[in-house]
């Protein structure tokens, strides 16, 4: 059985590059600022759950075209069909929404979220959700769940954007809706840093070259720990690193790195 991968994935309703070890998805509906559909959820999901057996992608990076990053589900083709549905058919739609977001947070690789202009409710999760963020100074980032009558506990917030920003201040962004300007979003730790607007895909990807170019496996398992260790208390995280780590010293690259120290060069990793 031959296992799918990126490069073969035939992507309708986002754009997909692969570019060596790194894949980009663009969410590609700029007329309307990116928002998400029914399909584009469900090729999302796919795209993030074929991934996580892809190991030729190292990095990926997501993000919007032209200007925006995305709106948030499609008002006319996510949130009005939503009010004819019964309680069996939303709860099917509030599980696949967090299925995509279980489906990022599970794949290896890190993710990087390229931010500019509207990153708004549905958008703004998919932004919390991959590992690292780079902004620019006029994104505008709004959980504004309860602007449309919802709470604020939508796929993962209560859970994840404390972790990213703390409890106070997540409180006041799912409590209000208000938007958080790219400046303060940095400030607030949400962006891990700003580039300029011409500059922003090339710095996201850039980043996520780097992170490809490093030791994979390593990679992964940082990523499953810091996902596994917020319900861990420390004494039992320390134990799990200790296992994460007796695993990652087991790996070419872990040989690699020693043998380019001793010869005072850089270590080329390969990812096994």
């Amino acid at each position: 059985m031959t296992t799918q991968t990126l490069a073969g994935f035939a992507a309708k309703h986002v754009r997909l590059r692969t570019d060596g070890a790194v894949a980009t998805i663009t969410l590609n509906r700029p007329d309307r600022k990116n928002p998400l559909t029914f399909d584009s959820y469900a090729e999302l999901l796919a795209l993030f759950r074929t991934a996580a057996e892809d190991d030729t992608v190292m990095a990926i990076v997501i993000t919007g075209a032209d200007g925006n990053f995305s709106s948030g589900g499609d008002v006319f083709e996510i949130i009005a069909p939503l009010l004819h549905k019964d309680t069996k058919g939303l709860l099917a739609f509030t599980t696949m929404t967090g299925n995509l977001v279980k489906a990022m947070r599970a794949c290896p690789q890190p993710i990087v979220a390229a931010i500019d202009g509207v990153c708004a409710g549905a958008g703004a999760i998919l932004a919390m959700a991959s590992d690292l963020r780079i902004g620019t100074a006029r994104a505008k980032i709004a959980f504004l769940f309860n602007r449309v009558g919802l709470a604020g506990c939508d796929m993962g917030a209560c859970a994840m954007l404390p972790r990213i920003v703390g409890q106070g201040r997540a409180a006041e962004l799912l409590f209000t809706g208000r938007t958080l300007g790219g400046e303060e979003a940095e400030r607030w730790g949400f962006l891990n840093r700003l580039a300029e607007p011409d500059a922003l895909h090339v710095e996201a990807a850039a980043l996520a070259a780097s992170l490809a170019s490093g030791p994979g496996f390593a990679n992964a398992m940082t990523k499953r720990m810091l996902e596994m260790e917020w319900a861990m208390g420390v004494p039992e995280a320390i134990d799990a690193e200790a296992v994460a780590q007796a695993l990652a010293m087991t790996t070419a690259d872990f040989r690699r790195a020693y043998e380019a120290f001793a010869a005072k060069r850089r270590p080329v990793f390969k990812g096994d």
